[in-house]
């Protein structure tokens, strides 16, 4: 075989493994065995420059920089899309189609996915790869060819192998960058002090604007396409025809694309979207819905800067900007002291925000924050919100770092950093702030839940001395209660009756409210499936028998020793028993033959119960609630919005359940 043979042979065969790992989401090789066949094809062409072409797979990297952009015109617009910021918006741009088309039946349209990334325009010509643009302002865009051509999903040569390929394709789409991706190229810029991206979007448009390709190349980019410019060779009836045809030339398309007809099922896709978009591994910050068949879009037109078939539905804004107008400091039941930003209120994902943690020392001084200064905020995954960064352009004069104080804010007892650890703690055993937050965290729902014993009534009873540990509690009479300042008789009665339902207490009840550091209310409930309602025998457990468990690591393990080692909290313990408190398992309760033993996971969102309640109702039967898919997991319960969880149990073939599904398993253990 002659060496041109050889070179062709290796560029179809990773054109091809290209197709099945970007395209088809099905790679067929390792990655290192992909990176040999890559690795012989340069040695080849490194040998032969004259056989070199500029749509090989090896010419991805190592073109010389650039040193500036030039532009490109697009030969049809690149138009924006009207946005829909309500479901009844979304109803009302049907309701303009209906008429437009004057046609009573719902019309056919392409739901996608609105990634957040940056907009693009790939150029082909006789099925090469020969230009790249941005959208810019939707006539001229920048050349960014050179950086276009290092994502590896980006074919260089289109496949033929279906469908003809056309003369010339124009093909939009938008390049963005995952998350894991994301943070990771965050951490590293952290770790040489520069300054990190805002957000995903921010750094998949940063990366593409490098003048130097090998900064691109080394960027985590990949890029789906949804939309057509100029083609000339081949025409199509509808969009699922023209989907149909990228994927087969090898241009990636996203999997969450689907027809839908008529305003329902473009509210209800969008709501899908929307529930689902944190458990995508990339970022999304709508849906897009457009009219299916290119015969209707034609007939509908374009206003001057939108299409009239087409519309972009938003989710809620995870980010904002804000001002920092102080920060406070909070104790916790640890001790651990934990910096608070005050914010001007300002509306983020649906909700207004007033403050976002700044978690330590450490993380103001990285981020530089300081009171007066204008702050980017998010609510990832609609969790507490942090701030992302500073915006120092806006940063007003005369403002100074801030420092964490000597002394803690509440006893005023000097505070102190352990070496090695990031949080800063009061160091006084018997501070207000740890002592109510102990008791807090003691009687809340997930833990011992005595209904009635809120903040208000907790301060009042450590603030009384009536109580100062949580074994108090099972001390106090319906006197006691009823003498506090507001408390009515009924309510005393309705309080001391909870706190004496509440000695019967399952196993990982009891030792989550215990407050042991690292040990949360998954580990209790293993913890629960080993020591039974053997409480003696896990006070004395050794540091290998409890790693030795599932899911006990040496951090969980060791926080539990030094836990029973400080002889305070062995006598608190104690005290709760000899107070009336009866410590029960799940062996207590008749397991079921059915799920005993087994592994379920919880994903999307339930309508008849909480997470929470399911996992409660399988613990009580035997069987163990994971928060992750594994090839040990034997039943994987979707709800609404199920995403990457469900897609990698239907990879390990293990058995989905529906929520009625599980209803019937339960209700039949």
């Amino acid at each position: 075989m002659d060496v041109k043979t050889q070179i062709d042979l290796l560029r179809r065969k990773i054109e091809d493994h290209n197709y099945h790992y970007y395209v088809l989401n099905d790679p067929i090789i390792s990655d290192s065995e992909y990176d040999l066949l890559l690795r012989d094809l340069e040695h080849l062409e490194s040998e032969n420059p004259d056989l070199i072409t500029p749509e090989s797979p090896s010419q991805r990297i190592g073109a010389a920089p650039v040193t500036e952009f030039g532009t490109i015109t697009h030969t049809l617009p690149m138009l924006s899309l009207a946005n829909a910021m309500t479901s009844d918006e979304l109803i009302a741009f049907d309701g303009r189609v209906h008429k437009g088309l004057e046609n009573n039946a719902d019309p056919d349209y392409i739901a996608e996915p609105k990634l957040d990334g940056l907009g693009v325009e790939l150029i082909y010509r006789s099925g090469i790869f020969t230009a790249g643009s941005t959208r810019g302002d939707g006539t001229t865009g920048e050349n960014i060819t050179h950086n276009l051509r290092t994502i590896r999903s980006i074919p260089l040569k289109l496949r033929d192998k279906e469908i003809r390929i056309p003369d010339i394709l124009e093909v939009r789409g938008e390049v963005y960058m995952d998350k894991l991706g994301f943070q990771k190229l965050n951490e590293e810029r952290e770790s040489r002090n520069e300054s990190v991206f805002a957000n995903p979007r921010n750094a998949a448009a940063g990366s593409l604007r490098q003048l130097d390709t090998s900064v691109t190349a080394a960027r985590p980019l990949g890029i789906f396409c949804y939309e057509a410019g100029l083609i000339e060779g081949i025409t199509f009836e509808t969009h699922t025809e023209f989907l149909s045809a990228l994927k087969s030339w090898g241009l990636p398309v996203n999997p969450l694309i689907k027809a839908v007809i008529g305003a329902d099922q473009i509210v209800a896709y969008h709501q899908l979207m929307e529930a689902q978009r944190d458990e995508l591994s990339y970022e999304i910050d709508g849906t897009v819905f457009k009219l299916n068949r290119i015969e209707d879009r034609i007939r509908l037109g374009e206003r001057s800067r939108s299409p009239r078939w087409a519309i972009a539905g938003k989710f809620k804004a995870k980010q904002a900007t804000s001002i920092v107008t102080d920060i406070e400091v909070q104790v916790g039941r640890t001790g651990a002291l934990t910096p608070v930003a005050r914010l001007e209120p300002v509306p983020v994902s649906g909700v207004i925000v007033t403050n976002a943690t700044l978690h330590n020392q450490d993380e103001i001084d990285r981020k530089d924050i300081r009171i007066g200064d204008m702050v980017l905020i998010e609510r990832a995954g609609d969790v507490i919100p942090k701030i992302v960064k500073v915006i120092l352009e806006k940063r007003p004069v005369k403002t100074i770092p801030y420092r964490l104080p000597d002394s803690c804010p509440v006893c005023g007892h000097a505070v102190f950093r352990p070496e090695g650890e990031a949080v800063a703690r009061c160091q006084n055993l018997s501070c207000p702030a740890q002592i109510k937050g102990r008791i807090e965290h003691f009687v809340s729902k997930g833990a011992m839940n005595i209904d009635g014993l809120g903040t208000k009534l907790t301060s009042q009873l450590v603030e009384s001395g009536l109580i100062d540990t949580v074994d108090k509690i099972f001390q106090l009479t319906l006197d006691d209660i009823a003498g506090l300042d507001r408390m009515a008789e009924k309510s005393a009665t309705n309080i001391m009756e909870a706190i004496n339902n509440s000695k019967t207490a399952m196993f990982s009840r009891f030792v989550f409210a215990l407050g042991i550091r690292n040990v949360g209310e998954h580990i209790s409930r293993v913890l629960e499936q080993h020591y039974k309602d053997d409480l003696n025998r896990f006070i004395n457990a050794s540091r290998e028998e409890l790693e030795a468990l599932e899911e006990i690591g040496p951090i969980a393990a060791d926080a539990i020793i030094r836990f029973w080692q400080d002889e305070s909290n062995r006598s608190i313990v104690n005290a709760c028993l000899k107070n009336g408190v009866i410590i029960s398992s799940a062996a207590s309760i008749e397991k079921s033959g059915l799920l005993a033993g087994k592994s379920f996971v919880f994903t999307g969102s339930l309508q008849q119960l909480t997470r929470k309640k399911a996992s409660e109702m399988v613990v009580r039967l035997g069987a163990r609630a994971s928060s992750s898919v594994s090839k040990n997991t034997d039943y994987l319960v979707a709800g609404t919005g199920a995403g990457s969880k469900k897609q990698r149990a239907e990879e390990l073939q293990i058995t989905i359940l529906s929520e009625d599904d599980f209803l019937k398993l339960v209700e039949g253990g």
